[in-house]
Parts: C-alpha cells; structure tokens; sequence
C-alpha cells in the first residue's frame, strides 16, 4: 500500500468542502461512504484506494459505489490534497494507512474493527503524532446506547441480588469478528462501571450457575444483517434491555463523515464518537 499525501496543511476552512480520501472504498462501507460523500455538498472525494492487487483497479469509485462516475479511479496512491481519510477496511491494511497518515501527517478515521492488542497499541502511539477517530461503531444511535449503557451500569452497581449482563449481536453471514467491536466495547464500559472483569463469548455444555462476575457475549451471524446489539441487565424480578438496531449501513457511513469533518482541525489525540457527538 503507497500512498502520496504532501506535509502540507490542511486547505478546508469550512466555507467550501472538506477534501475526502476513502480507505478501503471498494468495499460495501466503503462503498456507501463514497455514495453519501458524492452527493453532499460539504465533501469533495479526491481519493479511493484499496489493495494493489484489487480486480477493481482503475475503475471509478462512484460507478463502483452506483452512484455514477465522479472522476476518482480507485487507486493505491492518495492524493495530495486530502484533508482527511476515512478507512474502512481490514486491520493490516489500516495499520498501514495509518502509519502513511502519520508520515503525512494527515488526521484519520478508523471504522475498522477487529485489531489485535498490538494493533490497538499501535493506533494509540500514531495519535500521539496526529489526529485520530477511532470507534469500534460510527452510528450515532449505537454511541448514545453506549452512554446509556454506562448510565444503567452505575445505577445498577451493588444491588444486593446481583446483576448479570449479557450481550446479544447479531450481523451478516459476511462478518470475520466475532464477538463484534461494538459488543466488546458495550462490555467494557458496562464491566468498568459495575467492576466486572471476566468475559464469556458463549456457552455450551454444562458450565454451570451463571457465575456472578462475568459478561457474557453472544454472537449471531445471518444473512444480510446492517447490525444489532442488546445489552441485558438481568435482576431477580425485572430485566432492562437496551437495543439498537441498524436498518442499513448508512448511519455508519453519516457518522464517518460526520467524525471526518470534526476531526479535521483538530490537534493531535485519540478521540472516540463519544467525542464527536459531546457524549
């Protein structure tokens, strides 16, 4: 992967249109990306890029998004006046997006999930050096749901009968991680706010009584499901259940762009959709 962004400053001013690279533009988010930015006034698409061995080199991402041709051939190599790239690809070819927007120093999104721990340690020292987004989900809906999480976990710490969380997700057939980011993220902050710290992704066999300090995942993986996640709260007498559920990729794709045009002034740092919508 070659990219050749300049060390120039960032042009958008935030009067005419912010200029767009796309990181992994040929594939279905990528896609809806390059199909949103290509008809909203505030984005210019100067860039799509993906692997050098991809069989859809050359061809225009907006044909490829079916949009219809906006005069960006998918490439490997970025263009200089990008002001910011939103990736939305695998995790090797992040990290490498991301090492090239360090050298550049040009401000990232990253929608990708499923990085390993040296990956994640990886993205937390490039934010030292630039701007980044990083998000285990760009939906706005998924983000509130997050706050809410959080906000039930602390009301719900140290009830006498316990609390036993659990976490349901569901995706297409087409999705490689498992439990998503999303869950494990939903973990984490329900699991900091009541203490938890042990994680079970399913169950099988005879495990025995629900252990009370664990949070258990469950995957699902069917058809051509944009995402849903519910987060359970189980008590003795009553439940809470918090449930956002995607109808297509779309608000994932609004709310990279919508991290993408806060990102870009920003100073250096690691910042999450939290940041983004004031959460």
């Amino acid at each position: 992967m070659h990219f050749s962004w300049s060390n120039a400053e960032p042009r958008w001013l935030g009067s005419i249109f912010m200029k767009l690279a796309i990181h992994g533009a040929a594939g279905r988010m990528g896609q809806r990306v390059t199909a949103l930015a290509a008809n909203d006034s505030r984005f210019k698409i100067v860039a799509a890029l993906e692997s050098a061995n991809h069989p859809m080199l050359g061809k225009d991402a907006g044909a490829i998004a079916g949009v219809g041709e906006i005069g960006v051939p998918l490439g490997v190599v970025g263009e200089s006046s990008a002001d910011v790239v939103i990736d939305f690809s695998v995790p090797d070819a992040a990290i490498a997006a991301i090492a090239h927007c360090v050298q550049s120093k040009r401000p990232i999104v990253i929608a990708t999930t499923g990085f390993e721990k040296e990956q994640q340690a990886y993205i937390a020292e490039a934010a030292k050096k630039i701007p980044i987004v990083w998000s285990p989900s760009m939906s706005t809906a998924v983000n509130v749901a997050m706050k809410l999480t959080e906000v039930a976990a602390k009301a719900l710490r140290g009830l006498p009968s316990g609390v036993d969380i659990e976490i349901i997700e569901c995706h297409h057939r087409f999705k490689e991680d498992a439990p998503s980011g999303t869950a494990l993220k939903f973990g984490k902050i329900a699991g900091d706010a009541m203490g938890i710290t042990e994680h079970t992704h399913g169950r099988s066999g005879r495990p025995g009584v629900r252990p009370r300090n664990e949070i258990g995942y469950h995957a699902v993986r069917a058809g051509d499901n944009a995402g849903e996640h519910t987060v359970l709260f189980g008590m003795l007498g009553e439940k809470l259940e918090l449930r956002v559920a995607a109808s297509n990729r779309d608000c994932y794709a609004q709310g990279a762009l919508l991290a993408a045009e806060w990102l870009v002034k920003k100073p250096a740092g690691l910042y999450g959709m939290a940041d983004v919508l004031g959460l």
